[in-house]
């Protein structure tokens, strides 16, 4: 009898570990979005972008300039969800793109919802792994946006 009390008071315990993990890390996410709101705003301006890039004409590919710039953009996701960011959103939650919209304008919109995370991202951080993921964050938008150049470039779109 002795050794089924035991057991059943060790079950007991574990049970209120695995809730206390599990409650603390919910609390401190929604704690970390509190403080942190641009992220979320980011995160939102990144999908974004990435459906633009992702939006194609029957006539067009997704070629290495594009995959590059949705690569770059899902590490700056990354970066921030790391930081316990999580909108709990999948990548393709975004604003509906135009299905008619020209290349010319699907880059410059995708371009602009960049610089909007980036705008989001670059602000005062007093949190010292924050601002680590911050910078990684802001160095994989500069690289998405660099591509985006890089496609407007080519098909003289600038």
């Amino acid at each position: 009898m002795k050794k089924t009390t035991k057991i059943g008071s060790i079950l007991t315990a574990i049970a209120v570990v695995a809730l206390l993990v599990t409650t603390t890390g919910k609390r401190s996410e929604a704690q970390a979005q509190e403080r942190h709101p641009h992220y979320l705003r980011a995160l939102s301006d990144l999908r974004l972008a990435t459906g633009y890039l992702n939006r194609l004409t029957p006539s067009e590919h997704i070629d290495q300039d594009q995959l590059r710039a949705v690569t770059e953009i899902e590490y700056a996701i990354s970066e921030i969800k790391h930081a316990a960011i999580d909108d709990g959103k999948d990548i393709h939650d975004h604003a509906p793109i135009d299905a008619h919209i020209e290349p010319r304008d699907r880059f410059r919109k995708a371009h602009e919802a960049l610089k909007a995370a980036m705008e989001d991202v670059n602000q005062e951080e007093d949190d010292a792994h924050t601002r680590g993921l911050q910078a990684r964050a802001m160095d994989h938008i500069r690289k998405a946006n660099k591509a985006i150049e890089d496609i407007q470039q080519r098909m003289h779109l600038l």
